[in-house]
């Protein structure tokens, strides 16, 4: 019999995990012992990477499944969650990953980039947790990638911290909510990743900054955060981490605090 909350015999969602860190902790979920994992992409350009994602859980051992939607309408996420457990049951474990980074000035921001923004890091959060109430089992975990930017005095991310922002609160409130059921809910904000996510939103200075700018740059292979180093931190909050909950972890090696 599986611990309560460990990993091992377990369903798992994840949004956006096709390729980089969702991608990462899809396949750590199926070496830790999930039984299923249901992988979200976004569009027919990251069906390649979900497809490796895939047929890489599949050969540690777990059943898999991808499932392609834009989330920034109530009624994808809705669909979402209910495709995931008509392929691998309820989900236990739900993570969320998706985001969009814009740096420019506010003075420069559209309206149209605004609704955008909003859209993919603040409404599609909302209606993941919400979707996650419904659906994930009692004693489940969930849990939404935000940005170490919320601990930054900076200019130029208002688009980008500020729409990663009120997922705070979200997760504050779905774990008072979820609480009576044993769902812990938290958020980690990691600090800039060495991913293809980060680099075409920064020019050559504001990358060789990025590369210093965290306590323990010097030790990070990159400089910058690593996706290898974020993993083990969700996998412990969505099994033997589960006292926490309501809280935003930054995840940076000294990059920002709060």
């Amino acid at each position: 019999m599986s611990n309560q909350h460990s990993i091992e015999g377990k369903v798992v969602l994840i949004t956006g995990g096709a390729k980089n860190l969702g991608g990462l902790i899809a396949r750590d979920m199926a070496a830790h012992g999930a039984k299923a994992i249901a992988i979200h992409y976004n569009s027919a350009a990251s069906k390649a990477d979900a497809d490796q994602t895939v047929a890489a859980i599949e050969q540690a051992g777990a059943q898999a499944v991808a499932l392609q939607g834009d989330l920034t309408s109530a009624a994808a996420m809705k669909k979402l969650f209910a495709d995931t457990v008509a392929a691998v049951g309820r989900p236990d474990i739900a993570i969320n990953t998706v985001g969009k980074v814009l740096k420019k000035p506010m003075t420069e921001v559209t309206e149209a980039e605004y609704d955008e923004m909003s859209a993919i890091n603040a409404k599609s959060a909302f209606f993941f947790l919400k979707e996650a109430g419904q659906h994930v089992n009692d004693g489940g975990k969930v849990c939404t990638i935000v940005t170490s930017l919320l601990g930054a005095f900076t200019p130029f991310y208002a688009s980008y911290a500020g729409t990663k922002a009120p997922v705070e609160h979200f997760t504050r409130a779905a774990a008072k909510e979820f609480g009576a059921r044993g769902i812990s809910v938290t958020a980690v904000g990691p600090g800039p990743m060495d991913t293809p996510f980060f680099y075409p939103a920064e020019g050559d200075d504001a990358v060789a900054y990025h590369k210093t700018a965290a306590a323990l740059s010097p030790f990070s292979k990159t400089g910058l955060t690593d996706i290898e180093d974020v993993v083990p931190f969700i996998r412990h909050l969505v099994s033997d981490g589960w006292w926490i909950t309501g809280q935003t972890i930054l995840i940076n090696g000294g990059y920002t605090t709060k």
